[in-house]
């Protein structure tokens, strides 16, 4: 495992990451989830990435418990705060002083620490004042709940606006997580350039398109038994946008590139969100163990300007890259 910077901060994040969503807490068993968390932990990773809303809460409890016995100081723990986890009354959203404070004693008590190595906003809440956001996050940081705040799903307008007003409060802003991968690079043109003037860094989600760069979706065949798209709890939703007929067929033309590469198509896509400098750790799932030793293997690997262009050539015009696409609820 390699190591990099999260943004203009000391704190140093292993390049590949775990994070549990749609799992942990949903579509596998806990003793399932606890043996994805060992995989990760041997091989190398000691940063693990979660967020209050994932499966209602229990996501965060399910890693606590498997992150439970392991040396503290030795993990980097992130979690996230915006969508309800509770009855959905009228402070269970956002990022209002009162629903940041409360989530995230919660968050602390499911997870079984002291404190927090990153808190993100899940979204930007358009319904507060940031300054009201952004002063509460300071304050957790002062209290030392909280050591590094970051981002998720920001524009590059909202995260110039909160990287000001971190500054002027001594808050670390030091990250933005944003999905990002070969069909969806949405974050290039605007969101990129903005984080790299303001210090921070990528923490990128789905960095295999919700396994669609696996390339186990074939064109014009049955979806895999098991596989997120037949998942009814929420990721068949989440899969839909890459499972176009076009899409399937220019991925499955990148196994040769891969094969080049002597990686695996998996590999070779979370290979490729790491050679964007701005990029500090792609996020892996999984469901199984072996799902975490195949995709680690990207830790390290560079990839050559030529494979990079042969890339561009093959997926062609079905890549995203509509920077209005990101945007908050």
């Amino acid at each position: 495992m390699e190591f990099r910077r999260l943004g203009r901060s000391g704190l140093n994040v292993s390049e590949i990451s775990y994070g549990n969503w749609l799992t942990h807490g949903s579509q596998v068993e806990e003793d399932q989830a606890h043996a994805c968390i060992k995989a990760a932990l041997d091989a190398g990773i000691t940063t693990f990435d979660t967020a209050d809303v994932y499966a209602n809460t229990a996501a965060e409890s399910v890693l606590g418990r498997g992150l439970k016995g392991q040396r503290r100081e030795s993990l980097e723990i992130f979690t996230k705060v915006f969508w309800p986890t509770g009855p959905k009354g009228p402070n269970d959203k956002g990022l209002s002083r009162k629903h940041i404070m409360e989530s995230a004693h919660a968050s602390l008590q499911r997870l079984g620490t002291d404190y927090l190595d990153l808190y993100q906003a899940h979204r930007f809440d358009r319904t507060v004042p940031l300054e009201e956001t952004m002063l509460a996050f300071a304050d957790l940081v002062r209290q030392g709940k909280v050591l590094y705040v970051g981002v998720s799903e920001w524009t590059g307008e909202q995260i110039s606006r909160g990287a000001a007003l971190a500054r002027e409060l001594k808050v670390p802003l030091v990250s933005n997580q944003p999905q990002y991968n070969m069909l969806w690079r949405v974050i290039e043109d605007q969101v990129i350039p903005a984080s790299e003037r303001e210090g921070l860094s990528q923490i990128v989600w789905s960095p295999i398109a919700q396994g669609v760069l696996t390339g186990k979706y074939k064109p014009g065949a049955d979806y895999p038994a098991g596989s997120r798209a037949t998942d009814e709890k929420g990721g068949a939703n989440m899969v839909a946008r890459f499972l176009d007929e076009n899409v399937l067929k220019r991925v499955a033309e990148l196994e040769p590139l891969a094969k080049q590469a002597d990686l695996s198509l998996a590999q070779l896509a979370v290979a490729w969100v790491l050679q964007n400098p701005n990029v500090a750790s792609a996020i892996i799932g999984a469901s199984r163990p072996e799902q975490v030793h195949e995709n680690v293997k990207a830790a390290g690997k560079k990839l050559d300007a030529d494979l990079l262009t042969a890339i561009d050539d093959v997926l062609g015009d079905v890549v995203e890259r509509d920077a209005s696409l990101t945007r908050s609820p």
